[in-house]
């Protein structure tokens, strides 16, 4: 798969294309990628994706930028795992968000990429103030003799499955669910950096992981997998601040299971398999050490690696 950051490259111009910002590349989103796949090979032509970065309302309203489900290397590769020939990453600025709906189909859809097909979903819109519609654009490419494939939303166990519906799972620590809609597990990258080495004291021993750009779930507890330099590992998750030490700073800790290795300064990437339980304070230490354990059994026999 070809990854560019324009639409210079003359193999990733004259196929269909589906156009989105694709945050979490879910269950939808591969159903439209799956039926781009499928018409372009039937038109023998690449399959093409483009998806901004950063996502435009980063540029216009940097204030209510939703928090992402997946950082841009994710997306990149979730997409190249829907065997698509060619990503453009298109770098987004207020010239391109200037643009009006009909000044996008001429010059992006048209002339720079030379689509010969789009598919896109029912939400698709484009062009200044979302001023395209999917009925426009469809009768935009009907005049210019463009194929145009509008796919429905998918829903799962009856609910419509989207980018905004996984952030609200994740957002109450239903990872379960979210990994469902994605199809998936949730995963999550960040740095380990030093924390007060309470859990090592007490026999458990955490991955303090700080710099995560991405949605991180309600605090609580939770069953995961941390993947590292050394493997890959079950882990018991700690998300938010230590009520028993009268902790205020929320934190992200992982204790990664029959791992013993330094991991200060590595990128972890860590998977979010089931919540387990919420946060609470403990009446001390013994208390909080019998919690811990059952914390971890119940991790051993939820994961498997």
């Amino acid at each position: 798969m070809k990854v560019l950051n324009g639409f210079n490259d003359p193999a990733c111009h004259g196929g269909f294309v589906a156009i989105g910002n694709f945050d979490g590349v879910h269950l939808g989103h591969r159903a439209m990628l799956g039926r781009l796949r499928a018409r372009a090979t039937e038109a023998r032509v690449p399959a093409i994706v483009v998806t901004f970065d950063p996502h435009p309302i980063a540029v216009l309203r940097p204030g209510q930028v939703p928090a992402p489900l997946t950082t841009l290397d994710r997306r990149l590769e979730l997409i190249g795992a829907c065997d698509v020939d060619c990503v453009i990453v298109y770098p987004t600025d207020r010239q391109l968000l200037q643009l009006s709906a009909r000044e996008f189909f001429d010059r992006v859809i048209r002339n720079q990429l030379e689509v010969r097909g789009l598919v896109e979903g029912t939400n698709f819109c484009f062009g200044k103030n979302r001023g395209g519609t999917v009925e426009l654009l469809t009768r935009w490419c009907d005049d210019a003799g463009l194929a145009c494939e509008i796919i429905p939303p998918l829903t799962h166990g009856g609910a419509v499955v989207s980018s905004s519906s996984i952030r609200e799972q994740i957002n109450r620590g239903d990872v379960a669910q979210a990994a469902e809609f994605l199809a998936t597990p949730y995963l999550v990258s960040g740095i380990v950096a030093h924390g007060d080495a309470r859990g090592a004291k007490i026999g458990f021993p955490t991955a303090n992981i700080e710099h995560v750009e991405t949605l991180l779930p309600a605090d609580g507890v939770y069953a995961g997998r941390c993947h590292c330099a050394a493997g890959t590992f079950a882990a018991a998750i700690n998300l938010g601040t230590n009520p028993t030490f009268g902790g205020m700073i929320r934190k992200f800790e992982a204790h990664l299971l029959d791992f013993a290795g330094d991991l200060y300064g590595q990128t972890v990437r860590v998977e979010w398999i089931e919540r387990l339980r919420g946060t609470r304070p403990f009446s001390g230490i013994e208390e909080l050490v019998g919690q811990l354990r059952h914390d971890v059994a119940r991790t051993r026999e939820l994961v498997r690696v």
